[in-house]
C-alpha cells in the first residue's frame, strides 16, 4: 500500500509549465524587404515566424511534394538574397539576418 501512495504523489508532483524565452519574446524591427510580408512594426520574433508562415500559405508557396521547400515570390526573393527556393530551415537563417 505504501509504494501505491508514493506513486500516486510523485504523479501529482508535475513540473511547471515552461515560461517562453525572453529572447523570443523580445520586439525586433523587420527591414524594409520583410516589412512587406510581416508589417513594419516591432513585434516578437516568434510573431515575424507566424506570419511569415500565414504569407507561404497563404500564396500557396510550400513545394506541395516536399513541403520543407518554400518557393520564392518576388517579395520572398528579396528576403532570400535572390535564391528562388529555399528549405525551411535555411529559410530562418536568412530572415533574421532582416531583423534588427
Amino acid at each position: 500500500m505504501a509504494k501505491a501512495a508514493k506513486k500516486a504523489v510523485k504523479k501529482a508532483a508535475k513540473k511547471p509549465a515552461r515560461k517562453p524565452s525572453a529572447a523570443f519574446m523580445k520586439p525586433v524591427a523587420p527591414s524594409a524587404a520583410l516589412a512587406e510580408i510581416v508589417g513594419s512594426k516591432p513585434i516578437p520574433r516568434t510573431e515575424v515566424t507566424k506570419r511569415l508562415w500565414a504569407y507561404i500559405k497563404k500564396n500557396k508557396l510550400q513545394d506541395p511534394k516536399n513541403k520543407r521547400m518554400i518557393k520564392a515570390d518576388a517579395a520572398l526573393k528579396v528576403v532570400f538574397g535572390g535564391k528562388a527556393a529555399v528549405n525551411m530551415f535555411e529559410m530562418t537563417k536568412l530572415v533574421s539576418k532582416h531583423l534588427k
